[in-house]
């Protein structure tokens, strides 16, 4: 086995692990593996093939609980948000605009925790957020966090921010592979490559949902804020 498929396996192994656990940051614990052997864009296309298959799956399990007006809303913006951001991927990577995402995340947390009363986002402002998440999940693979922002703050529990994280990613990974197949980024290479990785990536959505079901509310909610977190400064700090 290449050092190249071994990271892929690994990449995609713990981000899906992670994603099933908290319903977000799977990309971004799977990016730093995957760009020790890959570019960019051959790295958003992986992940968006796996985000792709494990989509149908977490819309079967989790529709009951998701949020299904926010996802509405997010829907229409992310979709203007990916095509813009696919684009900019296949043109260059404005670094600037992942340092700036990572310092409004860690605010975000900053606040929540010296505010335990979030004032929930206006409907302008949750379509303004869902266009930029769009944006960074088309240029990045990296929008998850700033959904999370959005939908933390408009959910009532961690079941139903998990369950609507999964639908807005699902439903932004879905454009996000249709765009990539358009522009040629998707090849029968990443599509071979990719069947040899779908037993580990099998494997981290079993033992995510295990881990899950054994982990209280509160808990999780610290686990999320402290996801959050991590992304914000991984996101500033590295090129």
């Amino acid at each position: 086995m290449d050092s190249m498929l071994l990271l892929l396996i690994i990449g995609i192994f713990f981000g899906f692990f992670v994603q099933t656990i908290s319903g977000f940051a799977g990309a971004l614990v799977a990016l730093p593996f995957l760009l020790f052997v890959m570019p960019l864009s051959e790295a958003v296309c992986y992940i968006s093939i796996f985000y792709s298959i494990a989509s149908p799956i977490y819309f079967y399990k989790e529709w009951k609980n998701m949020d299904k007006n926010l996802l509405k809303k997010l829907a229409i913006t992310s979709f203007i948000g990916v095509l813009i951001g696919s684009i900019v991927l296949l043109f260059g990577e404005p670094t600037i605009l992942k340092k700036a995402l990572g310092i409004f995340i860690i605010l975000f947390v900053l606040n929540n925790l010296i505010n335990k009363n979030n004032n929930q986002f206006g409907t302008k402002t949750q379509m303004i957020l869902g266009l930029f998440g769009g944006f960074f999940s088309g240029v990045f693979s990296t929008g998850g966090p700033l959904y999370a922002v959005i939908i933390k703050n408009e959910t009532a529990t961690v079941k139903e921010f998990r369950a609507t994280m999964f639908g807005i990613l699902g439903l932004v990974s879905m454009m996000r592979i249709f765009i990539l197949a358009f522009e040629g980024v998707v090849t029968t290479t990443e599509l071979i490559n990719s069947l040899y990785v779908l037993p580990f990536f099998i494997l981290a959505l079993v033992l995510g949902k295990m881990v899950y079901l054994k982990l209280n509310e509160e808990f999780l909610k610290k686990i999320i804020l402290a996801l959050l977190f991590i992304s914000g400064l991984l996101l500033v700090i590295k090129n």
